[in-house]
């Protein structure tokens, strides 16, 4: 499991009861993906729309490639996550906008 997937395993973990894991799961083009990243996102807007700064950025962060991958920004566009008043939706648009314009 790359990196990524397992910085993004445990970063999901918070929204587990204990003892509960969550599976990486292979996708049909061969990519794995770490399930729980959407609802733990939702976790960490809440967060980050109460003032948190710091880890919860970088836990953003790191859910945004698995977020692209599985197709979350072609259902909701990147300038729907962008505009409106709620920061950490914006900031997830942000940082969406960003990999993908980089090739992501």
């Amino acid at each position: 499991m790359p990196d990524s997937i397992s910085q993004l395993a445990q970063v999901n973990q918070k929204i587990l009861a204990g003892g509960e894991q969550l599976p990486a799961v292979k996708l049909k083009d061969g990519t794995t993906v770490q399930t729980g990243t959407v609802a733990t996102m939702l976790h960490n807007v809440a967060r980050y729309n109460n003032g948190e700064r710091g880890e919860v950025e970088k836990e953003l962060e790191l859910s945004v490639p698995t977020l692209i991958k599985v197709g979350l920004f072609d259902l909701f566009p990147v300038d729907d996550w962008i505009a409106g008043a709620n920061p950490g939706r914006r900031f997830v648009g942000l940082v969406a906008r960003k990999l993908l314009s980089a090739g992501a």
